[in-house]
């Protein structure tokens, strides 16, 4: 048996990763241990069709979220969203997924905001066959967390969708670009790693 057919519960974790920071890193510990996941793949989009900003060029996400996670057992990066020519889906993605862990069930994880705006996704019906939609809730999404209670698609799943408990992380991503693009100093949210990685390669300095 391969390593890929031992693997019997997966999770999927995707974003943008523009930069990661220390909540990506809360939520993927949180859905290994609740969850009780063999393996998480944390997947960077590519061309990200619902994107209205320019994302910080493929390459320098990945090699940053490589450098976030690191040191978190049971994760994998994975980079087939980059490396996929053209506009990404989360469809097409579960889709290969499933072919290459034929033996595994799938999770998906995603936040309260992404929750809100399923019903937009590409072929969501779909995606919501062949996973198990798994919703990331701080305590302060209580917008989010209704919305996921009385959205259409989830009555579409017979058991419902997996809360993920997570701790209240006022962490923001834009928030971090704004003050890496108006300061030197570095937001306590971002692995060592991370930003030896952005210093380096001079990242966000121009989103002014």
């Amino acid at each position: 048996m391969s390593q890929n057919q031992a693997i019997e519960r997966l999770g999927i974790f995707g974003g943008s990763f523009d930069p990661p920071h220390q909540a990506h890193i809360t939520l993927a510990s949180r859905a290994i241990e609740q969850l009780h996941l063999d393996q998480l793949l944390v997947i960077p989009t590519g061309d990200a069709w619902h994107k209205t900003r320019n994302l910080t060029l493929a390459p320098h996400r990945l090699a940053m979220t490589r450098l976030a996670f690191a040191d978190l057992p049971k994760v994998s990066v994975d980079s087939r969203e980059i490396d996929r020519h053209g506009p990404t889906y989360t469809f097409d993605t579960l889709e290969e997924i499933a072919r290459d862990f034929s033996n595994a069930k799938l999770f998906l994880c995603i936040g309260g905001d992404q929750a809100q705006a399923f019903s937009t996704w590409h072929r969501w019906k779909d995606i919501l066959k062949r996973t198990t939609v798994v919703v990331a809730f701080r305590p302060e999404d209580k917008s989010s967390a209704e919305s996921v209670n009385h959205a259409q698609w989830h009555n579409e799943l017979p058991t419902g969708a997996i809360r993920l408990e997570m701790p209240s992380l006022a962490i923001s991503a834009t928030d971090i670009r704004l003050q890496l693009a108006q300061s030197d100093t570095f937001p306590s949210a971002l692995p060592k790693g991370v930003c030896e990685y952005i210093q380096q390669h001079s990242l966000y300095k121009n989103d002014r």
